[in-house]
């Protein structure tokens, strides 16, 4: 495991961290399944575990709390808050009153008195930055959160936020998490310079695209997948960017057979190559998946190989626009950009 420093908190994390999406519901695992994914995952050096309170409402959360206990002390555990949790209209977002409930609830759920990073899972639009960062720094000072994040932030509201603490003069956002993988590239123009520039830790998810990464996605193969069964939309070969993904993958794959590289490790060792990313988060729903994960901790393509995946999908370029997670509200809802 290659181990680097979060941002400039001076924390060492691996290059690779568990994402624990999948336990419970989602991903049909159960606690026994899930306690020897974190065992296997801490034995092999990751030390990053990241969950959040709206995957399984809570189940997942609850189940990490239950694969940790006795351990707490080796491990950087991080959540997320923001995302809605029921119908209750107020129980969602980044509002002071919201996130000092969602913190403490997230707290028993994990069974500990605090945890090292919280992440605000989505920008809201309707809570100013000061209301947000004031509300996390009180809660670092109460001892509750060591640092706290965004995640999936545009740009612009990377730096809007970045200039809010320093004008208020508050804590600041000093991780990112964004969606980042060979065929999810755009965040190469906009985010990552601007971590990079502010010196702020990068924990990517999805760096396997939704499992087109992960070689079980071929020409002229079914695509059987877990997450294909939940969103057909983002699979199905109508669609003309799904048309052009798997031309892409094709071509990868060639890449990587010919590098005598699985998949995977083509796909998690690209995006731990570029120099403003921390860790990949990987998110297996089994141990198979995980030890087909944990082989590519110590991948390190050589320029070659990086040239070649720049020469199927151009720096920058998002085959999949529509997917984007920090597009700005006023793209996607016309209310919002017309008078």
């Amino acid at each position: 495991m290659q181990y680097r420093t979060l941002g400039r908190t001076g924390v060492q994390v691996g290059s690779l961290a568990l994402g624990a999406m999948n336990f419970g519901t989602i991903g049909r695992t159960t606690q026994d399944e899930a306690t020897a994914i974190v065992d296997a995952a801490l034995e092999a050096g990751v030390n990053l575990i990241d969950t959040a309170d709206m995957y399984g409402d809570g189940e997942s959360e609850e189940m990490v709390g239950k694969a940790i206990a006795g351990r707490r002390d080796d491990i950087v555990l991080a959540t997320k808050a923001g995302m809605p949790m029921g119908e209750e209209r107020n129980h969602q977002g980044s509002s002071r009153r919201w996130l000092v409930t969602e913190l403490d609830n997230s707290l028993r759920r994990l069974g500990v008195d605090h945890v090292d990073l919280y992440q605000i899972h989505r920008w809201d639009p309707r809570t100013g930055d000061e209301e947000t960062l004031s509300a996390l720094t009180d809660l670092q000072r109460a001892g509750k959160i060591r640092y706290f994040g965004s995640s999936t932030f545009p740009a612009h509201r990377i730096v809007q936020a970045q200039w809010a603490a320093r004008e208020h003069h508050l804590s600041r956002y000093v991780t990112e998490q964004p969606s980042y993988s060979i065929l999810q590239r755009g965040i190469e123009s906009h985010v990552l310079p601007v971590t990079e520039e502010y010196g702020l830790g990068v924990l990517v998810w999805s760096p396997l695209a939704s499992g087109w990464l992960s070689g079980a996605i071929r020409q002229g193969r079914q695509v059987a997948s877990h997450r294909s069964t939940f969103m057909p939309q983002r699979f199905d070969p109508a669609v003309p960017a799904n048309r052009a993904r798997l031309a892409a993958v094709e071509q990868l794959a060639a890449v990587a057979d010919e590098s005598g590289l699985t998949m995977i490790q083509l796909a998690l060792g690209f995006v731990t190559a570029h120099p403003a990313v921390t860790s990949a988060l990987i998110g297996p729903r089994t141990l198979d998946h995980l030890h087909a994960y944990l082989a590519a901790a110590d991948t390190v393509l050589p320029t070659d190989v990086l040239d070649a995946v720049d020469a199927i999908v151009a720096p920058g370029t998002d085959l999949a626009a529509d997917e984007k997670h920090d597009t700005p509200p006023a793209l996607l809802d016309a209310s919002l950009r017309r008078r």
